[in-house]
């Protein structure tokens, strides 16, 4: 049974108290953050970065964005650590809303840049909002709030600020609570076209009465597609797609030339647009049928086609009243089979083009295989303590709390000691644990989404090599790893230089550091001990330490011609500065930080274990699924494949081989060859799935 929202406040408001105390943050950062956490997931916002500033001239900011668009979000927060639920009304949201715009004013009227402390996060904002002016896009507002707003707030309008588009959001715990127990994790979108564009959309019904599916096809103007996509941004864009434009940039050199050159071809030219949604509205004239509203509409293909329009628009002034678009739009009303269906619309849909596997991420065998190992290995128990526990791995937005609701009291207070929030992980957080110690720190840098389409990128071409390389060494490794990385947020945090900004900047280049100076040594870090302990030992919180400090420094003083700090900490020339003074810190590192580390050695040798038990894991779980599989089903996808010409003499012969089933067992090795040739046959529509 869901809880009511206010026992969803004072849960949220235990949540933030834990991780604030385990991250080593203020409540309000960690408030920020968790609710900025949530928009990335649905793609309100592509990234964040905390940004406190308070001033007595009524001016006040707590978060920012600048995306590669033009689009400018600034975050404020409600927040006072309130212990119970309280509403906030229309005056007090207005005078919110007047502190973030009174700080954005005095950048460009007064230069408040001028008058801030230069190494500090808010000069940096101010800096580039000022020196970025003239490209500002789109001002996106946005309250961040721990009490309820009045259910007759429904909509601010947008407005302009200094001549620039502006609009007003508010992501108060009524709204968290609801995109929480949603069961797509995500606040829908609700589409009025009429009330949009003053018409509905003509459209040809494409179903026969399924009561679960409907599908249409839609020819749409080039004009609503781009003006959605400006409103709406990356919320439109299914998350795989999100992920794959993040890998590969926003605007197609060939789109974009028949956009401004041949736009009555565009249409014969582009393969068009495929979408779900959960809801449509549709009524019919004497001309024929017209959608008039779409509820929760997602472009699962063509998301290159929808930005590729509404930059082309922007950036070039085009003309977009000659351009349609084909729209292939697939209405799934049923939650149960919207959550197996839309992700398959989605790879299939996909498949025409050079998108890797991994960017379908949460259906991807690499982190179904990391759910496997998070909920199957236990922690050792952490000293003092009697009880094992896992980390649990969200490979899907919500399992976590999806894992409680319907579990009694008890059964949840038992969830809970085994599985610590502390310990639940998503694959954003992954990524980063990963990346930094890779060489990658700044692609953690570009925001959790970036960071995560460049490992996701990595991931599936190491998977298509050698699958046997992800397994449990691998899971401890990145366990160690994240343990090694919120322990470095708390340590800087507790530091006397530490002045509160850029500390995510810091984590990242302290790790790498820290890595690369191993690297050097032929040495690594011990993951298995970290894994054992569940704690980094006092030497490597030393090195840590003095590391950040030494980090701090450099990323704080950017080259000139470069204002921000953490516009700095994203470019290569950055690490190539830091790697070029690697000797100095290493010099200034502990004696014995070198003795706690291992030969490289013993860690390809630990690696090395680890891919063979895999192997063998791989063959014994491949040869009890090929047997469980009758000798009949065997026989006729030995039948159909040879049929269509799809064998191999020597996958025919190891079919011939599972039709003798029991009285012959294939190997290890044959079994894995069959699970192959089934998926195949399942591909061709040779047996149902």
């Amino acid at each position: 049974m869901k809880d009511s929202i206010e026992e969803f406040f004072h849960s949220f408001r235990q949540e933030l108290m834990s991780s604030a105390l385990v991250n080593g943050s203020f409540e309000l950062s960690s408030f920020m953050e968790t609710i900025a956490d949530e928009l990335l997931e649905t793609g309100f916002t592509e990234g964040f970065e905390l940004c406190h500033y308070r001033a007595q001239r009524g001016m006040r900011i707590d978060g920012y964005w600048f995306n590669d668009e033009g689009v400018l979000s600034l975050f404020i927060a409600d927040f006072d650590s309130r212990v119970e639920l309280e509403s906030i009304n229309r005056t007090e949201i207005s005078t919110i809303f007047k502190r973030v715009i009174n700080f954005f004013n005095a950048c460009i009227t007064k230069d408040l840049a001028s008058y801030l402390e230069v190494t500090s996060p808010e000069y940096g904002l101010a800096r580039q909002i000022t020196d970025r002016f003239k490209h500002i896009q789109k001002l996106n507002l946005v309250i961040f709030s721990e009490r309820a707003i009045s259910i007759r707030i429904k909509e601010i309008p947008d407005d302009e600020i200094l001549g620039i588009p502006t609009s007003f959001n508010i992501w108060d715990i009524s709204r968290l609570y609801r995109q929480r127990n949603s069961r797509n994790k995500k606040e829908p979108l609700d589409l009025n076209f009429e009330e949009m564009f003053g018409n509905g959309i003509y459209c040809l019904p494409a179903h026969l009465g399924e009561d679960s599916y409907k599908s249409f096809l839609i020819v749409m103007p080039a004009e609503i597609i781009a003006s959605l996509y400006g409103k709406y941004g990356a919320q439109l864009l299914e998350q795989n797609v999100r992920t794959f434009l993040q890998a590969r940039g926003n605007v197609n050199k060939g789109m974009r030339s028949t956009i401004l050159t041949e736009p009555g071809m565009f249409f014969a030219y582009n393969n068009g647009i495929t979408a779900t949604a959960r809801g449509v509205g549709v009524k019919e004239n004497e001309k024929g049928l017209q959608i008039t509203r779409i509820i929760d509409l997602q472009i699962v293909n063509g998301g290159q086609t929808t930005a590729s329009l509404f930059h082309t628009k922007k950036r070039d002034n085009a003309d977009l009243s000659k351009i349609f678009v084909q729209m292939k739009l697939s209405v799934i009303d049923d939650n149960d089979i919207s959550e197996s269906v839309v992700p398959k619309i989605s790879e299939y849909a996909n498949t025409q083009n050079k998108v890797n596997a991994a960017d379908f991420f949460s259906n991807h065998p690499f982190h179904i295989k990391m759910e496997e190992l998070s909920r199957r290995l236990w922690a050792p128990a952490q000293q003092g303590a009697q009880i094992e526990t896992h980390w649990f791995y969200e490979r899907v937005r919500g399992q976590y709390a999806d894992a409680q609701s319907i579990l009694t009291p008890a059964q949840k207070n038992k969830f809970k000691t085994e599985n610590p929030k502390t310990q639940m992980f998503t694959k954003t957080d992954l990524a980063k644990f990963e990346n930094v110690w890779d060489e990658h720190p700044k692609w953690v840098n570009l925001g959790a989404q970036k960071n995560f389409s460049q490992y996701a990128t990595r991931i599936g071409k190491s998977w298509s090599k050698d699958q046997s390389i992800f397994n449990e060494f691998y899971f401890k490794r990145a366990i160690a790893r994240g343990i090694i990385f919120r322990a470095t947020e708390k340590i800087i945090s507790s530091q006397a230089w530490y002045n509160g900004g850029y500390r995510a900047n810091i984590v990242a280049y302290t790790l790498a550091t820290i890595g690369e100076i191993a690297k050097n040594n032929k040495q690594s870090i011990d993951s298995l001990k970290i894994w054992k302990s569940q704690k980094i030992d006092p030497v490597l919180e030393k090195a840590i330490s003095i590391t950040a400090k030494k980090i701090s420094e450099i990323i704080s003083h950017p080259p000139q011609g470069i204002s921000n700090v953490t516009e700095w900490c994203k470019k290569d020339s950055c690490w190539n500065k830091i790697k070029d003074q690697t000797d100095i810190i290493s010099a200034s590192l502990p004696d014995d930080f070198f003795g706690t580390l291992i030969s490289d050695t013993d860690e390809k040798e630990s690696q090395g274990v680890a891919k063979i038990i895999q192997k063998i894991d791989d063959g014994i779980k491949a040869q009890k699924e090929a047997i469980s599989i009758s000798p009949t089903q065997w026989h006729k996808i030995h039948t159909e494949l040879n049929n269509r010409g799809l064998l191999t003499p020597k996958e025919a012969e190891i079919l011939r081989l599972a039709e003798k089933i029991p009285f012959k067992i294939p190997s290890e090795k044959q079994c894995i060859i069959l699970l192959t040739l089934l998926a195949k046959a399942k591909e061709e529509g040779c047996i149902k799935p």
